[in-house]
């Protein structure tokens, strides 16, 4: 046989754009479901049932705007933006402290005021796997080396990390932190590194629990709901309930009860619970299969993409949705402590959909690039 061939570049990856399509469909239905007796209630939200509609259908909008733009833009040119690009973010990191610029809510300083309420963290994830898929591209050689291909990383993701815990925002930093080591593994980091880096996360982990109050009170529930199943266990009791009362084809949309304020943050944390409810085990599992399929489409864009910078980019945007959308599932089934991690294309939120969004439109852009190989014989 002959060497082998390459054929030319192929077309967009149109099952990842249907996948993306359904799903934020899927949330902006859900998401009206999910909250619009609370709205109609809550006076702060002006008795409008469809407050949260209008609002995610707009983000949604923007998000798909955002997505057809970054889908046409060659994705070697966004190599420009990578250091400039972490150094915004951490920026408007820091801005999220400033009076009147920040905006505080429930205790916590993660959103600026411009106009919308703007989470940096949703822009921080972005920024951070495009400065690491264009720094690890250059250096990829140093990966073994502890004090020139990790050190570097840890210094500037402790930087972030920073930032995030005086926020605080665990589990935001919990996800970047897993982002980044998901990236250095597939480069070539060593697994003696890998062992002395979880050494050394561990502790102060262990620290930033024990001495937060409403965080022991997460672990207490996860190992025990029961034992204060109207403050510590609520969330993860109604959750099950939500879900186990759905059986296998749901009460139907809009039929769900637990979301009638039984179910706190219904329609952001827990909107996988109400899918259980209103759709089923069906409509859940149909949920967990998209995102399934996504991930398993976004690594074949990984695997098949023409450069290493396109190869760690689609690895990195197709681990951070694999990832966030996992641990909002373990969570909802109480796999794991409640902690507060959106599901990707569904739970309201502008931030998240719209970097969501405009991170897929980079996959689609490298999709659209990959190079398929074929023997000739």
């Amino acid at each position: 046989m002959s060497e082998k061939a390459i054929a030319p570049p192929r077309e967009y990856d149109w099952f990842i754009l249907l996948l993306a399509v359904f799903l934020t469909a899927v949330g902006v239905v859900m998401v009206y479901s999910s909250s619009a007796e609370m709205a109609d209630t809550i006076q702060r939200y002006r008795g409008d049932d469809l407050y949260f509609l209008k609002r995610q259908a707009a983000y949604a909008a923007l998000g798909f705007t955002a997505m057809m733009i970054t889908m046409r833009i060659d994705y070697k040119k966004l190599r420009r933006l990578a250091v400039p690009g972490l150094l915004f973010c951490m920026l408007l990191l820091i801005a999220v402290f400033i009076p009147g610029l920040g905006n505080k809510a429930g205790g916590a300083s993660r959103w600026l005021n411009v106009g919308i309420n703007l989470q940096p963290v949703e822009l921080a994830k972005i920024a951070l796997i495009l400065y690491m898929a264009h720094s690890l591209t250059k250096k990829q050689d140093k990966v073994k080396s502890f004090k020139l291909g990790i050190l570097p990383y840890m210094i500037v993701v402790g930087g972030i990390l920073v930032l995030l815990l005086l926020q605080p925002d665990l589990g935001s930093a919990m996800t970047l932190v897993m982002v980044a080591a998901a990236m250095l593994f597939v480069a070539g980091m060593r697994y003696q590194h890998i062992a002395a880096l979880i050494t050394i996360l561990i502790p102060p982990l262990i620290l930033l629990i024990a001495t937060s109050s409403y965080r022991m009170k997460r672990i207490s529930a996860f190992f025990d709901p029961w034992q204060d199943p109207t403050d510590k266990g609520l969330q993860i009791i109604q959750s099950w309930i939500a879900i186990g009362s759905g059986g296998l084809f749901g009460k139907g949309l809009g039929e769900g009860r637990q979301k009638l304020f039984y179910l706190p943050e219904a329609h952001t944390d827990f909107i996988l619970s109400v899918i259980g409810e209103e759709m089923g085990f069906i409509g859940f599992i149909v949920i967990v299969a998209c995102v399934y399929f996504l991930f398993r489409r976004g690594m074949h864009t990984a695997f098949t993409a023409p450069d290493d910078f396109g190869r760690y980019l689609a690895f990195g945007i197709t681990f951070l949705l694999a990832f966030e959308a996992a641990f909002n599932m373990c969570v909802v089934l109480g796999l794991v402590p409640t902690k507060g991690l959106a599901l990707p294309f569904i739970s309201y939120g502008g931030s998240s959909l719209i970097c969501t969004l405009t991170a897929i439109g980079i996959l689609l852009n490298i999709s659209s690039q990959t190079q398929v190989k074929a023997v000739q014989p």
